[in-house]
């Protein structure tokens, strides 16, 4: 991937944070990387080569700098300067999309072959797909190192390493240190604090709207296995036959969360916290989205009001798409309603409760042949859900967007009972597409009709044509307009 060098330097110039996680220097005299806020006198710029990503940087040989700890920092923005096919693909491998069938199964689930999925990387972000995701589990290790107490033989397993020996290879390859030696001066900068669970920190690239975050999701908590109070949000979570709870707040003062983990066992810990990022929307560049939304008339008031928007997640993307089936034609308090009494009925019991959690969100296979009119569901999107479950149980619908938008709004919309309005509302939450658009949404065609009626579907579309390719982060600034 070709980077401006000239305005790549200013930018480490001016350490301004803006800037942190889009490109990375390395300095061919030290052979170290750093960040673009690095606070070491930059080297002179003929001796500097950039990179689009951390793994780029390290599969040229770089370590990263202790200094600036590179590894630490917000990431690469799965979206920016990308093309869509490496954006979909980077949502993969951050849920693990190389663990298992390699780059060819990777790039079988994209539609596309294996040869140019590692052209389309190479031009894009100078790095193999195998690179991004070993450099994903060596950073994952380091963190784990650093920031908690866990046995070397767990944070190996909770990174995504195979055996102890490769784990050992490849933190030595990066940091020119063993995992021992890192421990080591970690420890010489004093104890943990000791709170129970594993706590980690997930960064962000500033400006992040927490407090809209919370609120938009507070009303929408399912009860019993999600809870928002205090500025924390707490839920249930299951991986496998392993159960446990999140817990994460922001951190004073500091561009990242703190997500406290409680788990029996540690060993998919880098799940808990792709999925806790996208839950956030921790990856997105808000600066830049807010640069293209602030060009429509129509969103530039909103855009300037809402420093920090992001797009509210979900923990799993089947729970989300019941949680939207329920919410088709009542209100949102009504669908919290109907999702607390299928969990209480059909959810599995957390033992023990805490904080109000008391259990798991029913798994697919559940809920496909329960009645669940039993809980006041009318018997159309009691249907609904009975053959959404099904279909993923029995692997027919896969939720994930690797071949698309639309693919994925066609897969959803083929269930009888999900339209169009509900596909996109899965689309934009649970599955992260940040280009999803439920045009005939009342809320939006009001909004848009500032207060002389609500505009067409076709108009609100049309609109929206401009807001490419961030039109989900447009929804959630226009559902703020039309609830104050």
């Amino acid at each position: 991937m070709t980077l401006d060098a000239a305005r790549c330097y200013e930018a480490v110039l001016s350490r301004d944070r803006r800037f942190d996680g889009r490109f990375f220097a390395g300095v061919v005299t030290t052979g170290v990387y750093c960040r673009p806020i690095c606070p070491v006198r930059p080297a002179k710029p003929e001796n500097v080569r950039w990179f689009a990503c951390a793994a780029a940087a390290e599969a040229a040989g770089f370590r990263p700098c202790r200094r600036c700890r590179p590894e630490a920092s917000p990431g690469t923005p799965a979206w920016s300067g990308t093309s869509a096919v490496v954006a979909r693909a980077l949502r993969l491998i951050a849920a693990g999309g190389l663990d298992e069938g390699g780059i060819d199964g990777l790039a079988d689930r994209l539609g596309i072959g294996a040869r140019q999925l590692r052209r389309l990387f190479a031009t894009h972000l100078g790095a193999a797909p195998a690179e991004v995701a070993r450099a994903r589990r060596v950073h994952f290790a380091r963190a784990l190192l650093d920031e908690t107490d866990l046995p070397m033989a767990e944070v190996a397993f909770a990174a995504g390493f195979g055996s102890i020996r490769d784990f050992n290879h490849a933190l030595r390859a990066t940091f020119g240190r063993t995992p021992t030696e890192l421990r080591r001066a970690r420890r010489r900068r004093g104890p943990l604090p000791n709170g129970g669970g594993v706590t980690v920190r997930l960064a962000f690239r500033p400006p992040l709207d927490w407090a809209g975050l919370l609120d938009f999701l507070a009303p929408r908590a399912t009860p019993g296995v999600e809870a928002v109070a205090g500025g924390v949000y707490r839920r249930t979570i299951v991986l496998g036959d392993a159960a446990g709870t999140i817990e994460v707040r922001a951190a004073a003062g500091e561009p990242h969360l703190l997500m406290r983990i409680r788990l029996a066992r540690h060993e998919r810990l880098l799940e808990v916290v792709a999925r806790a990022r996208r839950l956030f929307d921790l990856d997105a560049d808000p600066v830049l989205i807010a640069e293209h939304l602030v060009l429509s008339p129509e969103l530039a008031p909103l855009v300037g009001r809402r420093p920090g928007l992001r797009v509210p997640g979900a923990w799993d993307a089947f729970e989300l798409a019941v949680r939207g089936v329920l919410g088709q034609q009542v209100t949102v308090r009504g669908a919290t309603t109907l999702a607390g009494r299928l969990v209480r009925a059909f959810g599995t019991p957390l033992d023990p409760a805490e904080h109000g959690l008391t259990h798991l969100f029913p798994r697919p296979e559940a809920l496909a042949a329960v009645d669940l009119a039993s809980i006041g569901l009318p018997g159309a999107r009691a249907a609904t859900i009975r053959a959404l479950a099904g279909a993923v149980a029995r692997g027919e619908i896969v939720l994930d967007v690797s071949r698309g938008l639309e693919d994925a709004v066609a897969r959803l919309a083929a269930v009888p009972g999900i339209g169009a309005w509900t596909a996109h509302y899965i689309a934009m939450r649970g599955l992260g597409e940040p280009d999803a658009f439920p045009a005939a949404d009342l809320g939006l065609r009001r909004a848009l009709g500032d207060g002389a009626g609500p505009l067409a579907p076709a108009r609100v579309a049309e609109l929206a044509e401009a807001w490419r390719p961030w039109r989900a982060y447009a929804v959630l600034h226009l559902w703020t307009k039309e609830a104050t």
